[in-house]
């Protein structure tokens, strides 16, 4: 008998182990790219977030009222995309200091109700140090001081326009002082070796 000419080629059972292992490794690849995906709109989501709640604390600051303390929620809109929020307000140590913190969350998120993407806290009140009304920054440039600090100290004026008067304007000014060349000691040329 005539024994039959095999060709050398991959038996049907190493196929299938072959096309088995790229199937695993694709799927972990695709699994990969879709867990990246979903990371990069989480990020996105939390950072649009935490812009809605520091939206919601600039209009406590700027509104011309003291807020009500207790909880209260709303809703706004950024990047086209509906966002919850909650603000609770609450009274600190010192007083006429309150504390605003600000949770939010997209409206449609699917997370637990007491659940949020971020949360803001800032300090709002009467104690944080009001407008003066006696340092204009527009009415006069602020003019630099003599060498010997504020005006009029050392009997110096400094240069100054106020003629020695103490201008409250000069109050957050540093002295400036002339420049000085620094000294450098010769070399020691004495050859007593």
């Amino acid at each position: 008998m005539e024994r039959m000419n095999r060709t050398k080629g991959f038996t049907l059972v190493e196929v299938l182990v072959a096309l088995a292992i790229v199937t695993i490794g694709m799927a972990a690849l695709l699994a990969a790219l879709g867990s990246s995906a979903d990371s990069a709109t989480y990020q996105r989501d939390k950072t649009f977030a935490e812009w809605v709640a520091l939206n919601r604390i600039e209009e406590v600051r700027v509104a011309l009222q003291r807020p009500t303390k207790g909880k209260s929620e709303g809703e706004a809109e950024m990047a086209g995309v509906k966002w919850k929020w909650a603000q609770e307000v609450l009274e600190t140590e010192v007083k006429g200091i309150l504390r605003v913190d600000v949770s939010a969350k997209p409206a449609d998120a699917q997370v637990g109700k007491d659940v949020w993407y971020t949360t803001v806290s800032a300090i709002v009140g009467d104690a944080l140090a009001p407008a003066r009304g006696d340092q204009d920054p527009y009415a006069a440039p602020l003019q630099p001081t003599g060498p010997g600090g504020q005006n009029g100290q050392n009997g110096q004026n400094g240069g100054s326009l106020n003629n020695g008067s103490n201008n409250s304007n000069n109050r957050n000014t540093p002295p400036t002082t002339p420049p000085t060349t620094p000294t450098v000691p010769s070399p020691n040329t004495n050859p007593t070796d």
